[in-house]
């Protein structure tokens, strides 16, 4: 009986959790609740700890309440049961999409909209560089250590391919950037 519970629990919440995981939270809250699965107070912990792991919130809030009620088998059950909804959604919207992308017009406003999402990166990574390494803003203050920090990681990004012979991976600079971060800012 527990098993089909986590089933029918978790497929509610991603049946009807629209607005990302913070929009889902309230429907977690009642499904785990009234199960009687978890305590408002264990699930405020569950969701911090959700929040700061790998992973979708509900996803992991699914895999830890169905471990903790009914191990492993319990675990996999819920997050099948939280990630179909989504699942069966794609793969609709692909089978649509796979015919729509032979369309030479939806090719066309594609590589109109590559632009545009450059462009919207780009004005976020310009628009955080003047607010917290540049007085360039109403408001803002010269920060030394976010200016030094910029300034080293376009170094690297842009000047690795001549330093090491390749481009440095995006993953990589994230890395690097946490470590210097960490550095700078600790002393």
């Amino acid at each position: 009986m527990i098993l089909l519970d986590l089933f029918i629990g978790f497929l509610r919440v991603g049946c009807f959790a629209f607005g990302g995981a913070y929009g889902a939270i309230p429907l977690i809250r009642d499904v785990v609740l009234s199960y009687g699965w978890l305590t408002d107070e264990a699930l405020t912990y569950m969701i911090a700890v959700a929040e700061s792991t790998p992973g979708p919130i509900m996803v992991n809030l699914a895999t830890y309440v169905g471990s903790s009620q009914a191990g492993i088998f319990g675990a996999i059950l819920a997050t099948t049961a939280v990630v179909l909804p989504s699942f069966i959604i794609i793969l609709l919207v692909m089978a649509v999409l796979k015919n729509l992308l032979k369309n030479k017009y939806v090719q066309a406003i594609l590589r109109g909209l590559k632009p545009c999402v450059i462009g919207i990166v780009l004005a976020t990574g310009v628009y955080m560089i003047a607010k917290n390494a540049l007085p360039i803003m109403p408001g803002a203050t010269f920060n030394v250590k976010s200016f030094g920090l910029t300034i080293v990681l376009l170094g690297l990004m842009f000047g690795s391919k001549k330093l090491i012979g390749k481009k440095i991976s995006p993953i990589m600079l994230i890395v690097i950037s946490a470590i210097l971060g960490a550095i700078v800012y600790a002393i």
